[in-house]
């Protein structure tokens, strides 16, 4: 039989260390709190850079982008502190359409990336995995990456996603977003 995969989830990774020594600099104003960032112009290359790459992220899903504006609904800096336990619990990001991550500070201590499988079906009938099995299966309903500085993430929003926990032995600083895409007859109404 030929096999056929449908309803893949596409996640995106790129090394792109030329952004981690001035968004470090320049996010550690805001290494206290997480904080929006949404507005501040020391971001702005970054957030250039986000907002083409998204466009390209939905486009090559086969979204008539010529109809969308893809818009920032949120940016922010996240750290979790040296010798304070932190983790994200699994969420999704509710009216999303691309969520991301830009790796500034980590280390062989940094917690993992988790995604969890999509399809509420598949997770319904989950069956046990063969244990011989290495590497990601078509069964697999769960990813672990482990962040790397410099590294870049985009995913659909509506992936389920968390951090393991960090015992806070060493910084871990990232950039996380969200993105819309909106129709572009309503944002020339807004």
């Amino acid at each position: 039989m030929d096999k056929m995969n449908y309803f893949s989830t596409p996640i995106w990774a790129q090394e792109k260390p030329e952004f981690v020594k001035s968004l470090n600099k320049v996010s550690n104003k805001y290494r206290k709190k997480t904080r929006t960032i949404k507005h501040d112009n020391d971001f702005l290359d970054f957030k250039n850079y986000i907002g083409q790459k998204s466009f390209e992220f939905l486009d090559s899903h086969g979204y008539d982008m010529n109809q969308y504006i893809p818009t920032f609904s949120e940016m922010w800096v996240q750290e979790f502190n040296k010798n304070n336990e932190s983790y994200q619990s699994s969420h999704v990001n509710a009216n999303q359409h691309v969520s991301g991550f830009y790796f500034l500070k980590c280390s062989d201590k940094t917690p993992y990336l988790i995604f969890h499988e999509p399809r509420a079906g598949a997770r319904a009938t989950k069956l046990t995995m063969k244990s011989s099995l290495s590497g990601v299966e078509n069964g697999t309903d769960v990813i672990h990456i482990k962040p790397v500085s410099g590294t870049l993430i985009m995913f659909p929003g509506y992936l389920e996603h968390q951090f393991s926990v960090d015992y806070g032995i060493k910084p871990f600083r990232f950039i996380q977003w969200n993105i819309q895409a909106i129709p572009k007859d309503m944002s020339n109404t807004l």
